[in-house]
């Protein structure tokens, strides 16, 4: 049982929403979607669970350190949700939604002279307008299909179609399209069909649905029943895409993305100058004070940008001193900006609590960089430490500024243990069975792969490594055993 799961049932809110579990070392390490967060929870923590359940979960149950919940309005919302989490934190326990495979997204290009409805899994800073995402790709397909004909929209991909274009297109041949490739509409007219199609998208389907369902009681009156079968599948689908029950989660990027939805409200929260829009943390990594190193990641507009990513080899510390660490990494950061006179983030973070931030801030002092806004974000209660003072803000879960300084404080995390790993690795390649004649990376390799360390190696006899490992006679197993005890 983790040890901050101490909670009473009523704690945890009875609706839909999403949850996650970490580690002691703040890693995710599953994340779930309930419809109700209370029972589901209930039902992990049951001590008759781990008497009958098999062995991955109860390794899954003693890794949890702590778990957070987010409430959200609908089921569908919450499987969303999960995908999203899922996709960013690659859980080890979970393995469904594991693959690269994404939710669609709809986009549209409002800047373009005729605008038109494609597809996408991912949302670029490209300056189209996203809705999504939706979970039901096929209905979708067909659902977007149908509503380009209704609106008269074009479906060819020429920026600016002409009549070259209207050669290879049957659309204007069965009436679909308002054909803006011969002038047939106007542009003012064209996008005024687009805004009718977003006004669908957005939820606003009473209208196409009327139309619709006038066509097919028509249909049905004149015995064209399988035409009316199709009209019925259709407006089944556009109530399924983006009827009232999934507004929720319908939305739109027109004018601002949850980005930088978060950056404003982040501004807000710590009283900044001016919006967040660049920002830096700060993670150290270390196994008692060995193989130290500190990591910096960097967010534009609430999003990673990874080509800004540092990391640093701690080279003038020595033993276990984490706010000396923090200090040179900072340091070697902000020197460098200053001597080649680029411009500063709009916040730092650092990954603790005030004892990083002292750290930090002395390093801005010394540097004459005291106007650099500074926070500490601390892991167990993920409270957030300013300069001034010791009493924290403390947000709540769902806020989305505590989760953008927590997706830049785990992904500094990441990025630190990826490079510490890294080393480690490197480290353990040049072993002491390099040091000895007649072994090579081939040898070597089998050696490990039998014995699983040099230590255990170690308490063998020259005969039993002989034994062991084909190839090695009783010469050069003496040699291992002699140097090794050495």
């Amino acid at each position: 049982m983790p040890r901050q799961c101490d909670y009473r049932v009523t704690d945890i809110v009875n609706q839909p929403g999403v949850y996650m579990f970490r580690d002691r070392f703040r890693n995710v390490i599953y994340v779930g979607k309930a419809k109700s967060l209370r029972k589901r929870l209930s039902n992990y923590f049951r001590p008759s669970r781990m008497t009958s359940a098999d062995p991955k979960f109860r390794s899954l149950i003693n890794s949890i350190e702590h778990f957070e919940t987010i409430p959200v309005r609908t089921e569908e919302e919450a499987m969303l949700l999960e995908s999203r989490l899922i996709k960013q934190y690659a859980p080890r326990y979970n393995v469904v939604l594991r693959d690269d495979k994404r939710f669609l997204l709809i986009k549209i290009d409002l800047n373009a002279p005729y605008p038109r409805l494609a597809l996408a899994r991912l949302k670029k800073d490209d300056g189209c307008t996203y809705f999504g995402p939706f979970p039901q790709a096929g209905v979708l397909r067909d659902t977007i299909d149908h509503l380009t004909r209704f609106f008269g929209l074009r479906s060819c991909r020429p920026r600016v179609p002409d009549e070259k274009d209207r050669k290879h297109c049957l659309d204007q041949i069965v009436r679909y399209c308002t054909a803006p490739c011969i002038n047939n509409i106007s542009r003012e007219d064209y996008h005024l069909q687009v805004r009718k199609l977003i006004d669908v998208v957005e939820g606003k389907t009473d209208e196409v649905i009327g139309s619709l369902t006038e066509k097919m009681t028509k249909m049905a009156a004149g015995h064209r029943f399988e035409s009316a079968a199709r009209l019925r599948d259709v407006v089944d689908n556009i109530t399924t895409v983006f009827g009232a029950r999934n507004r929720t989660f319908v939305h739109t990027h027109v004018a601002i993305h949850p980005g930088e939805e978060a950056v404003n409200q982040l501004q807000s929260v710590l009283n900044l100058p001016r919006p967040p829009r660049v920002m830096e943390c700060f993670d150290i990594s270390n196994i008692s004070g060995r193989f130290a190193v500190a990591a910096m990641v960097c967010f534009r507009n609430g999003a990673p940008s990874r080509k800004d990513y540092r990391h640093y080899r701690i080279r003038d510390v020595t033993g276990i001193d984490d706010f000396a660490m923090m200090t040179e990494a900072i340091s070697r950061r902000y020197k460098r900006l200053l001597a080649e006179d680029r411009p500063l983030p709009d916040l730092l973070v650092v990954d603790g609590g005030l004892g990083q931030l002292h750290a930090a801030e002395a390093v801005l002092r010394a540097l004459a960089c005291e106007d650099l806004p500074l926070i500490g974000l601390a892991k167990r209660n993920e409270e957030i430490f300013c300069r001034g003072t010791s009493v924290p803000i403390i947000l709540e879960r769902h806020e989305k500024s505590l989760r953008l300084v927590q997706a830049i404080r785990d992904e500094a995390h990441r990025f630190a243990n990826t490079f510490h790993r890294k080393l480690r690795s490197a480290r353990i390649q040049n072993s002491i069975l390099d040091e000895i004649p007649g072994i090579g990376k081939k040898r070597k390799t089998q050696i490990l792969n039998r014995f699983g360390s040099v230590r255990n190696l170690r308490r063998c006899t020259a005969a039993e490594i002989a034994e062991a490992i084909p190839g090695i006679g009783d010469a050069l197993a003496g040699e291992i055993e002699n140097r090794l005890r050495k």
